[in-house]
């Protein structure tokens, strides 16, 4: 899924066509998205059903992130640690905190707190390397901070979630780490020692992947949302309000501390992407399994609403020359 920005990247100016294809993937998929949420709330019975299939389908997006990662997103983590950890330590202190503090001046409810808390506390985004790319970021930094964020998601995303949402819900820590490690870090070491062992099949494959995530991520969303259909009258103005809220607290909050910390305007444009985009899937998967269907309302949300400011703020940003900022 990230193969194209990767190669941009090392590449120098993209071609025409590859930014092209990355323009009408950022479009396409909140349009999918959209109408998957529409058909669970008008279709909650033909997709109800599917709810168990839901870890299994953020599998097939983890996987499908394994096959496109390579020894270069890895080996820049080791040439520039400070970069790296500077983004790791704003998402996960930013978003988790931005959630709790929306979540109790809104005063939620407890499942809807909890929702919206979990999406904090998720790790970043999949289409976060796309939005920097777009953006004309450091699209390296981009993938090394959304890689480290998923692989030690396990033990950092259940115990924020048991310190922040514990008050609201009760919360099966150690549950969730199981979840996580079946969900999330089995399928991303088994994509990745697949494209290790098969590259050429991998290389024939790589330019489907971005639609296969955005299909299955659309039927997350319609399954997800078809299991609170009868309660999204009445919650989803204040669950749009509270994602509205926190993904542009994470997008400002993710450039400030890039700022902050000295680093380029391009790893800036990066980190903001890295801090206020998240993986709704993995947050809708373990509120489905470990909340309430409610629960799992916030990362619907998120999921659509992530990209469609994403896509304006890259857009934004793309305008600006670096050398202002």
């Amino acid at each position: 899924m990230l193969e194209a920005t990767k190669t941009s990247a090392a590449a120098g100016p993209p071609p025409t066509s590859e930014e092209r294809t990355a323009r009408i993937a950022v479009t396409v998929f909140p349009l999918l998205v959209v109408i998957a949420g529409v058909a669970g709330f008008l279709l909650p019975a033909a997709f109800k059903p599917l709810a168990p299939s839901v870890p299994w389908l953020l599998g097939i997006i983890m996987f499908c992130m394994g096959l496109t990662l390579t020894p270069p997103d890895f080996s820049s983590v080791a040439r520039r640690p400070w970069a790296v950890a500077l983004g790791i330590i704003a998402h996960y202190v930013i978003m988790p905190g931005a959630g709790w503090l929306i979540a109790t001046a809104l005063q939620l409810p407890p499942e809807l707190a909890a929702g919206v808390i979990l999406v904090g506390c998720a790790p970043s985004g999949t289409a976060s390397n796309v939005m920097a790319f777009l953006a004309k970021g450091d699209v390296a930094l981009s993938v090394a901070v959304a890689t480290v964020s998923t692989l030690i998601a396990p033990l950092v995303t259940p115990a924020l979630t048991l310190l922040l949402a514990g008050a609201f819900l009760n919360v099966d820590a150690g549950g969730m780490v199981l979840d996580i490690v079946k969900t999330v870090l089995v399928p991303v070491i088994l994509g990745l020692l697949v494209r290790l062992f098969l590259k050429r099949a991998v290389r024939f494959v790589l330019p489907v992947l971005p639609w296969v995530s955005a299909a299955v991520i659309a039927l997350i969303v319609a399954v997800v949302v078809a299991g609170s259909a009868g309660k999204i009258l009445a919650a989803g103005g204040i669950v749009f309000l509270a994602v509205v809220l926190h993904n542009g607290f994470g997008l400002g909050l993710g450039y400030l501390a890039g700022k902050l910390g000295r680093l380029d305007s391009k790893a800036r444009r990066a980190l903001a992407f890295e801090v206020g985009m998240q993986n709704s899937g993995l947050a809708a998967t373990l509120a489905t399994a470990h909340f309430t269907p409610l629960a799992a309302l916030p990362s619907a949300v998120f999921s659509l609403w992530h990209n469609v400011s994403g896509a304006v703020v890259a857009a934004w940003m793309a305008r600006r020359p670096l050398s202002a900022e």
